[in-house]
């Protein structure tokens, strides 16, 4: 929940309070004519990665993709001897990872990029990555709250980012919760293991199919700026995805869940867990072509998160479409079965009633609030047990690493399939997102609502029990 820190302490002429958040102005903050230069650079060498790639294996017009170009020397050979040219279903998906992988022998500009993706920076330690990816898992609960509910959805505030999201048409409550699992799905490839990060890996694999699928996006809006003047406003909002909007990224994933959404379920990060949290994002902004120089301390980070916050965040009606939309996609869906009113009292719980409130969200009931406490007790009491006990912060770790792979890419109510990232949200000049309602109302099974409830009511069970005894003892005390 979000506290008036600024009640409780005084403050002075560098205080800033912003969407319910209270903070210290310093140096290492940036003001907006410093951020500004960031929203017109960007990732340079991947587009230019991507134009060699589309030269190598041209995409098709549209969907679905022109695959013949990018299927293997085996899948030709088979198509030559049998004389049949194989269904578009029957080839491989054009995978960009894969054409960079094969063909960067060839064009000095894939190689550069291929280099520098497989050049470990000095600054990373192997043995800090792994334990930033155990951080992840420990908190694991509180953690993918905060990353619905804050990262993404609150960071539909950020009134610029979200022209280049609605363009896209990713945000629909068609197709916004299976995008949602999508972005799940690259955080669990980064942190499923260490293997997973490193060169070769699945995670280093995505972080890789994501940096060039921005190119293309990018690539795509200006295009159609181009052809159409006026679609987008590169001068009010921005080069699409550029360096600051890639910085925020990062910070919402890392930052933003050190400091404000697992704080505001009650969760307290050790310093030691911090470092090495950041510093498994920072690796992950290297191979995302995001700068680094933002995380390269926990203070940095947070300096960076704080100064978005305070230029960045001030929502429009494209935020409120698919900030609703969010909530849209996840009423009565698996796997929480939550319910309207419980998933905005998440919202409200991370974000505040001021952010919530110009994101247009609903105000539910009292009853929800208690639930929501209800939750974060859950989560403080599952957390703070098993992080006490090595034995058990283990076994909790890798189980979590199993069940979050199988519910979210592997489950029938998931993905039901490993994602490569392709183009398949394109952006065109008859394409926004507008404002829908639930796919499906209501809960369809007993969930995370029940579980949050008997929570509550344990607690306040535990509580009148140890004030009964607290009383008693007092009472023979004092006779």
């Amino acid at each position: 929940m979000v506290w008036p820190l600024s009640l409780l302490r005084g403050g002075d002429e560098n205080t800033r309070t912003c969407w319910g958040y209270t903070f210290q102005l310093t140096d290492a903050h940036l003001t907006s004519e410093q951020a500004y230069p960031l929203k017109h650079s960007y990732d340079t060498l991947g587009e230019e990665a991507l134009d060699r790639l589309n030269t190598i294996s041209p995409p098709g017009p549209g969907l679905p993709r022109n695959r013949i170009a990018s299927c293997g020397k085996s899948t030709l050979e088979k198509t030559s001897s049998s004389g049949e040219m194989p269904s578009l279903k029957s080839l491989p998906k054009r995978d960009l990872y894969i054409l960079l992988r094969d063909n960067h022998h060839q064009d000095p500009v894939l190689l550069k990029l291929w280099t520098e993706a497989n050049t470990i920076p000095s600054w990373v330690d192997w043995d800090q990555i792994a334990r930033g990816q155990d951080v992840f898992y420990r908190y694991g609960g509180p953690s993918l709250t905060g990353l619905a509910f804050q990262s993404l959805l609150g960071g539909m505030g950020a009134n610029r980012v979200v022209e280049v999201l609605a363009r896209t048409g990713g945000f629909s409550t068609k197709v916004a919760r299976h995008r949602l699992f999508e972005t799940t799905q690259h955080i669990l490839q980064c942190t499923r293991s260490l293997i997973s990060i490193q060169p070769g890996g699945d995670g280093f694999a995505s972080s890789l199919r994501v940096r060039l699928l921005h190119a293309a996006v990018r690539q795509r809006i200006l295009k159609l700026e181009r052809e159409r003047p006026g679609y987008y406003d590169v001068s009010k909002y921005g080069i699409p995805i550029n360096d600051l909007d890639c910085v925020a990224t990062i910070g919402t994933f890392s930052a933003t869940l050190i400091w404000l959404s697992l704080p505001r379920q009650g969760i307290f990060l050790r310093r030691q867990e911090i470092l090495d949290y950041i510093a498994l994002w920072r690796y992950i902004a290297h191979l995302t072509g995001t700068p680094t120089d933002y995380f390269e301390t926990p203070e940095k980070a947070r300096a960076v998160m704080e100064s978005l916050l305070m230029n960045e965040v001030d929502p429009s009606p494209t935020s409120r479409i698919l900030a609703n939309n969010v909530i849209a996609c996840l009423t009565g869906q698996a796997p929480n079965w939550a319910s309207k009113d419980f998933l905005e009292v998440n919202s409200r719980w991370l974000n505040g009633n001021e952010l919530c409130d110009a994101l247009g969200l609903g105000r539910p009931s009292f009853y929800y609030w208690s639930l929501m406490a209800g939750q974060c007790l859950f989560f403080m009491a599952v957390c703070y047990f098993n992080r006490s006990i090595p034995y058990l912060d283990r076994r909790k770790i890798q189980a979590l690493r199993k069940i979050f792979w199988l519910v979210i890419v592997e489950g029938e109510q998931g993905l039901s399939e490993v994602t490569t990232f392709d183009f398949k949200y394109i952006p065109d000049l008859h394409k926004t997102t507008l404002m829908e309602g639930p796919e499906q109302s209501g809960i369809k099974k007993s969930g995370i609502e029940r579980r949050n409830l008997q929570t509550l009511l344990v607690g306040c069970g535990f509580l009148a029990l140890s004030s009964w005894f607290a009383i008693r003892l007092a009472t023979e005390i004092i006779s």
